[in-house]
């Protein structure tokens, strides 16, 4: 198109004018192909201007179509991520609660039988105690029984040898006024004897 214009642009010779008739009529010709030329160049113009008007509405419609595309994807994993996430932390926060609770009850059971036990320890103490002071006391007895037995036992001894020394004097005694006797018998039958 531009080579046109500039072959049109050009300037004539005189001779060209002469045979293509008077200079007015050939300047209103070239005034009415320019205008002619400039109107199918506006016209183009327009076209293009509209096509470029058209891609670039398309092009944004495309590319806002694109966008809220992707945004209402990224709006849907977001929001399904989020519930997913909540649901996650709902559950293992229940399942935690679930534990702790169970945790504390099995606590609680653990310290209401360490308290039984105790209990029942302290009980088996006071009674171990009490049977040991039992066996002491009875040991005890048993030793001051033994002593005063002893004590009895000697005294018995010590009264008994008495006794049987009491009793030895009192036989020494007899036996040798018994023997006194017979000696003096048997004396006075010799002396009979001897005199009669």
């Amino acid at each position: 198109e531009t080579p046109a214009v500039d072959k049109l642009s050009k300037k004539r010779p005189a001779a060209d004018f002469e045979e293509e008739g008077p200079p007015s009529a050939a300047g209103n010709e070239v005034h009415s192909m320019l205008e002619k030329f400039g109107a199918d160049i506006n016209k183009v113009m327009q076209a293009k201007k509209k096509r470029l008007e058209c891609l670039t509405k398309n092009y944004m419609k495309g590319s806002q179509h694109k966008l809220e595309q992707l945004w209402n994807s990224y709006h849907s994993q977001r929001q399904k991520m989020t519930q997913q996430y909540s649901q996650q932390v709902s559950s293992a926060l229940q399942q935690w609660e679930t534990e702790a609770q169970r945790t504390e009850e099995q606590e609680e059971k653990l310290n209401s039988l360490f308290r039984q036990q105790q209990k029942i320890l302290q009980q088996a103490r006071v009674v171990q105690n009490q049977k040991l002071k039992t066996v002491r006391e009875l040991y005890e007895q048993f030793v001051k029984n033994m002593e005063d037995m002893e004590k009895s036992h000697d005294a018995f001894l010590q009264g008994a040898q008495q006794e049987l020394r009491k009793e030895m004097a009192t036989l020494q005694k007899k036996i040798l006024m018994d023997t006194q006797q017979q000696e003096m018998a048997t004396v006075r039958k010799s002396l009979q004897s001897m005199l009669f």
